[in-house]
């Protein structure tokens, strides 16, 4: 994808299923992205993420195809080299905003319900994307990533929906469709992301605990074997749509959030004077 936008350069603090829309649909404008991750992300949704690379070494998702890099100059080379770079830092992304200068965007694309440390200093125009951030208080603007009639909407002022504590509905499915950790340990998948499973098949283990489908569909995320769980976290996710395509792409969700990520940006008459300076 080409950079139309040199002089704007994103930080988008997270590589997960939401935070990768927002590095596609930004880098599909013309912007140049830089993303950040934990040496060890928690990722589901492995296929459809950009932070993959953290772990593979490079992912191609909806045809742009992410690297992870060592160094802000192996950054900037693989931006003109059409790919985007992701830098493993284990600060939450405090460690790049400084390496990397003055970025004119930040997205916080985390999904941690909570601020992690995010401020309205960290660039020109900061975007904090649902529960745990305020627009003009700790952000400039604020996507709404609860599903429903304010998906994606834009707030310049206040606070986005509070955070429900339920998974959103996939197709017929909501709390179920959560494969969680039976025990601590590391998990060992018997299946593979995008395989149609049957209610009641082995999807994977941790500790010698079964983890089975609930239900008939696709297994549409599991969590690395290399990264340690505890009991009860979210480590996989069965889609009852059972639509092997869907595993593997930018959902739905995603997009209607980066799409407001997209409005802020253009919207910010902070970006605009750099955009037309």
């Amino acid at each position: 994808m080409d950079v139309l936008f040199r002089n704007v350069l994103v930080l988008v603090r997270g590589g997960g299923d939401l935070a990768s829309g927002v590095a596609y649909r930004l880098a599909a404008a013309g912007f140049p992205v830089i993303i950040t991750e934990l040496p060890a992300p928690l990722l589901i949704r492995r296929k459809a993420c950009y932070g993959t690379a953290v772990f593979e070494g490079h992912v191609t998702v909806d045809g742009l195809t992410a690297q992870r890099v060592q160094s802000p100059a192996e950054a900037l080379a693989t931006l003109g080299e059409g790919r985007l770079p992701v830098l493993a830092d284990a600060s939450g992304g405090a460690l790049a905003t400084h390496l990397y200068g003055d970025p004119a965007v930040l997205v916080d694309g985390r999904m941690a319900k909570t601020n992690l440390g995010t401020t309205k200093d960290d660039a020109p125009l900061v975007v904090g994307l649902g529960p745990g951030f305020t627009a003009s208080l700790d952000c400039h603007a604020v996507v709404e990533t609860n599903r429903g009639h304010n998906l994606g909407r834009v707030i310049w002022n206040g606070s986005p929906e509070p955070d429900t504590k339920t998974p959103g509905l996939i197709g017929t499915q909501r709390a179920r469709r959560v494969l969680r950790a039976p025990a601590d340990g590391h998990v060992e998948g018997h299946a593979e992301i995008g395989d149609l499973l049957e209610e009641g098949q082995l999807v994977a283990s941790v500790n010698g605990h079964d983890i089975r489908a609930p239900f008939r569909g696709a297994l549409r995320g599991l969590i690395h074997p290399s990264v340690a769980v505890t009991t009860g976290l979210k480590v996989g996710d069965v889609d009852p749509r059972a639509n092997p395509d869907y595993c593997d792409t930018i959902s739905d969700k995603a997009l209607a959030v980066s799409g407001g990520v997209l409005e802020a940006v253009l919207a910010s008459q902070a970006i605009r004077e750099r955009l037309f300076r």
